[in-house]
Parts: C-alpha cells; sequence; structure tokens
C-alpha cells in the first residue's frame, strides 16, 4: 500500500457511523467502500442514499477494503464491536474503533493485529475535535516555557477516558501517574452530581472531577457539560473552556510594588499591566457546526492516523503502548469511582445567551466594549483591522510580491494536485496565481473570520475564481492538506508559528509536495527582535473618511526570539482633526530571515526579486543551488512591513 493509493474504508454501524461516512466522503484520499451493518430498514436506506454497497456479514466483504471504521458498541457498553473487529482484522483489513474498549479487549486486539499483520487503534475522537487540537497544541508550547503547576479537569464519566488521553496529549506525558479514592459524599448533604478525585498524570497534580451520573438509554443528552479541562503554569492558565471551544490564555496577574508598598501602574516594570486579562482563541458555531464539520473533521483526522500508520507497518502492539496506558488509567478512575448513579431525568431546556443576556450591550460588557484592549487573539490576527486591510495590502501586492510570484507561477511546470495558499488574507495573491495559472485548483486557507469574510466575496464576486477556488477556515500547522499539492503559497505566515510548528508544517508539506512543486515565502523586512517605534505609514481616503495606519513593534516580553507588532487605524472624517473611530490590531511575531527558512524546511532556497525596501519573497524547492544569506535587521520601517497576504 503507498500513501497516494486511495484507501478504501467500511463503515460498520450508521448511529454515530454516520459521521464516519460522511468523513471518509469529504476526505481528499478515502473511498468510502460500503455500510455493514445488521440489516436494519434505516441502514439500507442510509447505504442507499450514498450510493455504496450495503453488507450485513463480514464474511460478504470484497477484497479490495483498505479499512473499517467500527462504530458499533464494544462488550462494555453492551455491543459485539470488540467480536466484529477481530473478524474484520481476520480478513487483513485494519480497523479504527470508536472508544470505549476495555483493557483487556484493548490488549487482545492489539496482539490480534500483530499476528495479521494489520493495524489496529482506539479512536478516543475528542483530541482530534479542533478546539481540543488546539488547545493541547497550545498546552505543548507552554509546558515547554514553564513548569505545569496544576491542573483542573472536568468531564461527564462516559467522555472519562478520552479526557485521560487529552490529558496525557496536553502534557507530553502521562508517567507518572496514581489517584488517590475519591472522598465519601456525607449522607445528609443529598444527592450531588459530582465526584472528585485527586492525583497526579505526567507528574502534576491534578483535580478531576467527574460528573457520576448516567442514563444508559441517551449517555450524551444529560450530560451537565462536556470536557472543561485548564493547566495552570505561574505565567498564566491556559483553559478549554468546552469539548467545541473556545480555548482561553489568562495571564498572571502581578503588579509591583514601590518603595512604599503601594501597587507601581506605570513606568519601569510595568509591561505586564498591558496584557489582556483574558484572550479567547478561536470562535464557537452552534450545535449544528459540531455534528456537520468538527465532529466530521476529527474522524477524518483520526483516519489520517490509521493511514499513515497502515502504510508505514509495523507492530500493531509497540505502536498501542500509549493507548494501552491510556487505557490503563481510565480503568483505574473507573474502579475507584465505581458504578455511576443512573439517572432517567426529563428533556431538558437548553438556554441561549439572549436568555442570559437579554441586554445586547450589558453594562457589565460597556467599558470592554467602548475602550478595547490591543487584540489578543493569537491564532486568529486581523479580525479587528480586516475592514481596512485592502486599503494599503493592495498597493503593496501590486508593487512588491504579486508580478513576482505570477511570473513564478506562470512559467512553473506545476506538480500533480492543486496549490495550497495558506494564511490567504483577503485573497490578493489568491486571486494573483489565479489569473497567471487559469489551469489550477486553489485551496485558500485563512482562519480569521474577517479577513476571510473579504477573501469569499472576492471568490464569490468572480465566476472565474468561484469555479477553481475553495475557501476554508484551516490555519496552519495543522490545515487539511490534499494528498498532493502542486505548489504552496506561504505569504506573512511563518512568523505567526513557534519553532515546533513551522517544523511540524514543513514535515507535513515535503510529505504531499509533488515532484517538481515548490514553495514561496514571504517573511518581514528583518530577521531579529527589535524595537520599531510607532510610524505613520499610510493614508487612504473613501468618501469622506480619511484613513491612517500606523505600525509599531518590540520584543515580547514573555519570548525573546518573538515580537510584539502593533497597527492602529484612526478613521477621520476629511480632514477634520478629529478621530471618528480608532481600531487596534496586535499579534506576536518570531523574525527570522531565509536563511533559517532553509535550514528549517530543508529546502534550496532562492530569493525572488520585488521592489526595493519589500519584505524577502523567495522560492523554495527541493532541486541543489544556493541558499541566499540572511538580512540584516530594519532600524525603522522605511515601507510596510506589515505581512500582507
Amino acid at each position: 500500500m503507498t500513501a497516494a493509493a486511495p484507501f478504501r474504508v467500511l463503515v460498520c454501524g450508521t448511529n454515530f457511523g454516520r459521521f464516519y461516512a460522511e468523513a471518509v466522503r469529504r476526505r481528499p484520499g478515502y473511498v468510502l467502500a460500503g455500510i455493514l451493518s445488521r440489516g436494519s430498514a434505516a441502514s439500507r436506506a442510509y447505504a442507499e442514499s450514498t450510493g455504496v454497497p450495503f453488507f450485513t456479514d463480514v464474511d460478504q466483504l470484497p477484497d479490495d477494503i483498505d479499512a473499517a471504521c467500527v462504530a458499533v458498541s464494544s462488550s462494555i457498553s453492551g455491543g459485539e464491536g470488540t467480536e466484529l473487529a477481530r473478524a474484520l482484522m481476520d480478513r487483513g483489513i485494519h480497523v479504527l474503533q470508536e472508544h470505549p474498549v476495555h483493557l483487556t479487549e484493548l490488549t487482545d486486539c492489539l496482539k490480534h493485529a500483530r499476528r495479521r499483520g494489520v493495524q489496529y487503534r482506539v479512536n478516543t475522537h475528542y483530541p482530534h475535535v479542533g478546539p481540543v487540537r488546539s488547545f493541547i497544541e497550545a498546552a505543548r508550547r507552554l509546558t515547554t516555557l514553564q513548569k505545569p503547576l496544576f491542573v483542573d479537569a472536568a468531564t461527564p464519566v462516559h467522555l472519562l477516558h478520552p479526557m485521560v488521553d487529552i490529558l496525557g496529549q496536553a502534557l507530553g506525558t502521562l508517567r507518572p501517574w496514581r489517584f488517590a479514592d475519591p472522598a465519601a459524599l456525607p449522607a445528609d448533604i443529598g444527592p450531588q452530581p459530582f465526584r472528585t478525585l485527586q492525583g497526579v498524570i505526567g507528574g502534576v497534580p491534578v483535580t478531576l472531577r467527574v460528573h457520576h451520573q448516567l442514563d444508559p438509554s441517551d449517555r450524551d443528552n444529560h450530560a451537565l457539560h462536556w470536557h472543561r479541562l485548564s493547566i495552570g503554569t505561574e505565567g498564566g492558565v491556559l483553559a478549554l473552556a468546552d469539548t467545541h471551544g473556545p480555548v482561553l490564555w489568562s495571564p498572571r496577574l502581578h503588579i509591583t510594588r514601590d518603595e512604599d508598598r503601594r501597587f507601581r501602574l506605570d513606568g519601569p516594570g510595568t509591561g505586564s499591566l498591558g496584557l489582556g486579562t483574558t484572550a479567547v482563541v478561536g470562535t464557537t458555531g452552534t450545535f449544528q457546526n459540531v455534528f456537520t464539520d468538527l465532529w466530521p473533521q476529527a474522524i477524518g483526522s483520526a483516519l489520517d492516523g490509521l493511514r499513515d500508520a497502515a502504510v508505514r507497518g509495523g507492530d500493531a502492539l509497540r505502536a498501542g503502548q500509549y493507548d494501552l496506558a491510556v487505557c490503563r488509567i481510565w480503568s483505574d478512575l473507573a474502579a475507584r469511582l465505581g458504578p455511576p448513579e443512573i439517572v432517567r431525568p426529563g428533556t431538558p431546556r437548553p438556554l441561549s445567551a439572549g436568555d442570559v443576556f437579554p441586554d445586547p450591550e450589558p453594562a457589565a460588557f460597556t467599558t470592554r466594549r467602548a475602550a478595547p484592549p490591543e487584540h489578543s487573539e493569537e491564532t486568529a490576527p486581523y479580525t479587528p483591522s480586516a475592514e481596512f486591510f485592502d486599503l494599503v495590502a493592495a498597493q503593496h501586492t501590486a508593487t512588491a510580491s504579486a508580478s513576482a510570484v505570477a511570473a513564478l507561477f506562470a512559467d512553473a511546470e506545476l506538480g500533480d494536485g492543486p496549490v495550497l495558499d495558506i494564511g490567504a488574507g483577503t485573497g490578493l495573491l489568491t486571486e494573483a496565481v489565479a489569473r497567471a495559472r487559469p489551469d489550477v485548483e486553489i485551496l485558500a486557507c485563512e482562519p480569521a473570520v474577517g479577513m476571510r469574510a473579504v477573501l469569499t466575496s472576492r471568490v464569490f464576486s468572480d465566476p472565474d475564481l468561484r469555479s477553481r477556488v475553495t475557501v476554508t477556515a484551516d490555519a496552519a500547522p495543522d490545515c487539511e492538506l490534499p494528498d498532493r499539492i502542486g505548489a504552496v503559497l506561504l505569504c506573512g505566515v511563518l512568523g505567526h508559528l513557534g519553532t515546533a510548528e513551522r517544523r511540524r508544517l514543513w514535515e507535513r508539506l515535503r510529505q504531499r509536495l509533488a515532484p517538481g512543486g515548490f514553495v514561496v515565502v514571504e517573511l518581514m523586512g528583518f530577521d531579529a527582535p527589535l524595537t520599531l517605534p510607532e510610524t505613520r505609514l499610510a493614508t487612504a481616503r473613501a468618501g469622506q473618511h480619511r484613513y491612517e495606519w500606523s505600525f509599531s513593534g518590540a520584543p515580547d516580553e514573555t519570548d525573546t526570539a518573538a515580537m510584539r507588532l502593533h497597527t492602529t487605524w484612526r478613521v477621520h472624517r476629511g480632514d477634520e482633526p478629529g478621530v471618528v473611530r480608532e481600531v487596534h490590531d496586535s499579534y506576536r511575531w518570531h523574525p527570522f530571515g531565509l536563511s533559517d527558512v532553509a535550514a528549517e524546511s530543508g529546502m534550496t532556497v532562492r530569493a525572488l526579486p520585488t521592489r526595493p525596501g519589500a519584505p524577502p519573497l523567495a522560492v523554495l524547492t527541493h532541486e541543489p543551488g544556493p541558499v541566499p544569506a540572511a538580512r540584516r535587521p530594519l532600524s525603522s520601517p522605511s515601507a510596510p512591513t506589515e505581512d500582507y497576504r
């Protein structure tokens, strides 16, 4: 089997299995090969609606199925999913089985996979869900900067197994681990929905609160909440508000004191007072979005892991040691908690935010909205200033990068696969590439909502772009990649990523970049942190308004390798002196040069021609050639240096 061959997948079960089937149908490189179930009319109708064969027995299966997703309950939930998984492995089929699976059954299945020469994975699902994945990645970055001091976690009992997996991935290890029995509940306080355990995972103190009630006939509908998780360090607390987001970062409150022991509110040593009290990272959608987008995407990620393991081959039992450790901890916790309280509550009445906050401008929010701090949404900057972006970006792109990129693409022998524009912004370069190459498809990824709105509008308003450009909300380094990529645009993106994220992105791109493919990179005009005093760089007019754009930067106080870059847009009425509106945007940027890009990517870098003073622009290929020297840092921005995408 090769990574390029379509992966033919059988889905077993059509309850949760429908999410698996949808994931297979949507994800490039996979083919839905059939549905297997006991034979209900609903399952037959579903198979017919998807246009795939329907099977009721493993013996009916054709020989060309590569993998099976077993979304059928295992014995711990009263089903026969594990027996089905073993029968599929007997046919030489790789298996991804939905959690939970008892420790004994997991061990047996991994041993069985070893004997049959196939791969077997348990899918705990939730670590692959977008907001949880963002939390895990942020936690891994956080724990490389500072030692974790505590973990506070809460979960419904039926999602305890995935919670252990999330903790292990977030902390980077499970060992050492141990838990004490939960404290006994006083008899005179009445029923309590939660039980609390104290323990250690990965050497970090953990407080775990478990909603220990269960409706056996309808588990998901009666959980009081889903996963909630916080990891604290001396620098702040990273929190997952809910399984489906958002992620929160709250810096540590610390105020220096003067010689009279009074709080020092300005002057030296008060830089941290400019930090936002809590940064909300990512956005949340509706429950419909969870079912139509987040869950199928998460299952697709789990499928990628199974397929990669199938391509690599190897011992399934050896590869499954982490999964066994997760299952052992979950089994220990379940034994300490004992059987959950069985409840059969009535249908709840979910409340909307409007029920809780009927005033669209609650008094408690007025100050925050009237005087917004710098933008703090690290994974999606540019949203506050997106409406102004093209006022200066269009000129910069036209005079600096668009012509060089268009010329490169016009003459290039592109490899198989679409062009991938990561961090497409408002689509200025996306459009330039599309004009230069009317024969290619383009995937334009942009996580910032405001920027993506302009990008989508640009695509929708042009029939040619609309037929060839697909817009996604994916963010680097974990954007969804097609099996083969003809070329990649990374303009104004790499500095938003830390070292580990950039390395992961390069590894993923190298695996998918077609022979003869290339990567275009645009950086900032400086390759080391420096101080940039606030400077007005551009003005523009539209109707009765005059717009002024100012830019500044300084070394980041918490990361010596990074900077905080600030932009300010001031809207004036004509030539009047007063400001009608003022919008601030801020984000972290890791400055480095093209020589660093060459070292990290393992590719050959060749500078592209652009106008004097413009940010470095280069093309990366696998072909040998000279690597340009790093540029010297600029003392101040003589031209717009923001990463126009």
